[in-house]
């Protein structure tokens, strides 16, 4: 497990995948605005289920993420389309209702960024949201990363356009906020 101030993330685990199906899929209004395919009925067993447990790959990294104080399953995170001939990858994270406003969003953030960076050894991690998105705009922004740009009515979401904001992170960026006195943490095993 990689291991934050209030977070950590873990594989997904079977037991993980009702939970989070039915608090973070079965919201069609809140699952319409964190993907940009439509939402469509899968049930909650059904291998099309998007939390399904699935097997490490090149190009998607799939994390649940644990308050470590409860150690209870706060919601999920990852990294995905991986490149790794131009070292990016695109990185989301989507937390149960009841865990929201709790202050872990940027924990898990700088932890995709860990993981990113030092163990995948990428150059460069982006995040797209929706421009009132304004909880991972702040998680985003809080662990370095720069807003880019914004793409104007780009998203289709729940019956109208929205617009989308990019940002971006390069790994000496990143370096160089960590060993600066900014409040991130990472714990090593056995800390």
């Amino acid at each position: 497990m990689l291991r934050g101030d209030r977070a950590g993330l873990r594989a997904r685990q079977e037991d993980d995948v009702p939970v989070l199906h039915r608090e973070l899929y079965e919201d069609v209004a809140t699952r319409s605005r964190a993907d940009s395919r439509a939402w469509r009925p899968i049930p909650e067993g059904s291998p099309e289920s998007p939390y399904g447990v699935k097997a490490s790959s090149d190009t998607l990294a799939c994390f649940s993420v644990v308050e470590l104080e409860s150690q209870e399953l706060a919601g999920e995170a990852l990294l995905w389309n991986i490149d790794a001939h131009n070292r990016n990858a695109h990185l989301g994270i989507s937390l149960r209702p009841s865990f929201r406003g709790r202050g872990l969003g940027r924990d898990v953030v700088q932890l995709l960024c860990h993981y990113g960076f030092v163990v995948r050894g990428l150059q460069r991690l982006q995040v797209e949201t929706l421009a009132d998105n304004t909880a991972m705009i702040a998680a985003a922004t809080g662990a370095g990363f720069t807003v880019e740009g914004t793409l104007r009515s780009a998203a289709w979401v729940y019956g109208t356009f929205a617009d989308e904001v990019v940002l971006g992170l390069l790994a000496r960026e990143w370096r160089r906020d960590e060993s600066s006195d900014s409040g991130r943490t990472l714990r090593r095993p056995g800390d």
